[in-house]
């Protein structure tokens, strides 16, 4: 089955400007393309400096296109209040009429955006603060707070994870799809995809996503055949608008 195919961009430095970015992901619209996302920092390391934030880019993006997926790859849960994570994303996926999906994970302190702001640093903490988060959001979502979500049962919840740590795949396992992080090669997909398998529960609902990002030019055949459902075009941490926008003109393939 062919994979979805999306753009994945850093809005850092060049593609801050949160106008520019709706433009480009208009254009990937038209194009033809399934998605675009956006990485969620609120700093980055050396020598990135300007760094726009993914709530308010996402905002502009959903009122300047009307088909692809939107959402965050991936939002740390340990640095955001969760109450307010819920209203916004609930406002996002009304304005873009159902179309959000929200990207979780721990996060990490490589990027000087933890510690130097009082954030939680150990990883077994931000990993229970980020079980617990998602529990407390789908209460929200379920009617804690209203307005409601338009998506149901629930906004897809897609679960960052490197491998071979077992544990973020087990995690994705009771979500909605898998975002591996730094994956090297299909066959090392292949195995994260069997994994997360194996501990699928039997009546989990809905469609799970196993979602990949590789640079302009990959052929998505090898990653579709592992298991990938989506095939994102991502540019690192120092993307261009020239080679967004070349990227975006050569089409989903």
């Amino acid at each position: 089955m062919r994979a979805k195919r999306g753009i994945f961009v850093a809005p850092f430095d060049e593609l801050s400007d949160p106008r520019l970015l709706a433009r480009l992901a208009a254009d990937a619209e038209e194009r033809g393309f399934d998605g675009f996302f956006v990485w969620d920092h609120v700093n980055y390391r050396p020598f990135t400096r300007a760094v726009a934030d993914p709530w308010v880019t996402m905002s502009a993006i959903a009122c300047a296109t009307e088909r692809v997926v939107i959402g965050p790859l991936v939002t740390p849960l340990s640095r955001r209040r969760v109450h307010k994570l819920a209203r916004e994303t609930v406002t996002l996926d009304l304005l873009s009429d159902g179309r959000l999906v929200l990207g979780v994970g721990l996060g990490s302190d490589n990027n000087g955006e933890l510690e130097p702001f009082g954030e939680v640093v150990d990883p077994r903490e931000r990993a229970r603060l980020l079980d617990d988060g998602l529990e407390r959001l789908v209460s929200f979502w379920d009617g804690d707070f209203e307005p409601r979500p338009l998506q149901r049962p629930r906004i897809p919840v897609w679960v960052a994870a490197r491998w071979p740590n077992k544990r973020p795949l087990r995690r994705a396992a009771r979500w909605d799809g898998l975002f591996p992080i730094d994956q090297e090669e299909p066959e090392q997909l292949e195995e994260m995809v069997a994994y997360v398998n194996e501990h699928r529960r039997d009546d989990a609902a809905g469609a799970f996503e196993i979602v990949v990002d590789n640079p302009p030019g990959t052929d998505p055949a090898p990653w579709e055949a592992a298991g990938a459902t989506w095939c994102l075009t991502g540019f690192g941490a120092t993307p261009t608008e020239a080679e967004v926008r070349s990227a975006i003109h050569a089409g989903p393939g």
